[in-house]
């Protein structure tokens, strides 16, 4: 197999770090996208993934911005070459009630996790096309798919996305670029650690496998669909939840 290039956003978050690790393992070259804001401690992480012998090209930019981040493509397709694997992990959180939820908590959320995958994708699927081949996955959650109190901003751009996987995956299938969605449930990560102990637990009990995901079982799923023989998956969303949510 040729050496594929694959570039993650939010390469540098809990699963993005993990996804990155996982296929520079497999064979890929790896570009993490990291928010500037971030760039310093992207760039000790990085520093510390080469001396384990796991090179990681860092490229900050805005994945909420049209425009930066066809810059930063570009920047990537230089450095390390042409992008065959795109997986779209950059996301935040803004959680509150809608009725008190501010217009820069739903924008804020909205384009960081739904604008940023048209804003990646429209910037990497032309040559993909042009190439006959792609892998497009896209990381959802399962709150997008049973939505979740206090996140109506975060379930409908997550819903979102799927919906954008189904109608791209349509356009590209005679092409040979698969786009699918991986929705993970309640993965053992800052974020979920965060959350206070009770409701923590109360969560724990709710799930049927009777734990939190590891990040390297969303990584695993990641792997399966960028894969050269996943070929005849497309506009599949597959869940990774412990059982959480079935449907």
């Amino acid at each position: 197999m040729q050496t594929r290039v694959a570039l993650v956003t939010g390469g540098t978050g809990a699963i993005g770090r993990v996804i990155c690790q996982q296929l520079v393992e497999a064979g890929f070259r790896v570009a993490a996208n990291c928010y500037p804001g971030d760039a310093e401690a992207a760039a000790a992480w990085v520093d510390e993934e080469a001396r384990e012998g796991r090179p990681i090209h860092l490229e900050p930019f805005d994945v909420a911005d049209f425009e930066t981040t066809a810059a930063g493509v570009r920047n990537i397709e230089t450095a390390i070459g042409p992008i065959d694997v795109l997986i779209n992990a950059a996301g935040i959180t803004r959680d509150s009630r809608l009725v008190k939820m501010s217009p820069e908590q739903w924008n804020s959320v909205v384009h960081t996790n739904l604008d940023s995958v048209f804003n990646v994708t429209r910037a990497v699927l032309p040559g993909m096309l042009e190439r006959n081949y792609g892998r497009v996955v896209n990381i959802s959650s399962v709150n997008g798919q049973r939505g979740q109190f206090g996140q109506a901003n975060y379930s409908a751009a997550k819903a979102g996305v799927h919906g954008f996987t189904m109608a791209v995956a349509r356009e590209t299938a005679r092409k040979g670029v698969t786009i699918n969605t991986v929705s993970p449930g309640y993965i053992e990560s800052p974020l979920i650690m965060a959350v206070p102990e009770p409701v923590r637990e109360s969560i724990r009990e709710s799930i049927p496998a009777g734990r939190f995901g590891q990040p390297g079982e969303i990584a695993r799923a990641v792997q399966f669909l960028v894969d050269d023989q996943a070929g005849y998956i497309t506009g599949a969303d597959l869940s990774v939840n412990g059982g959480y949510h079935m449907g």
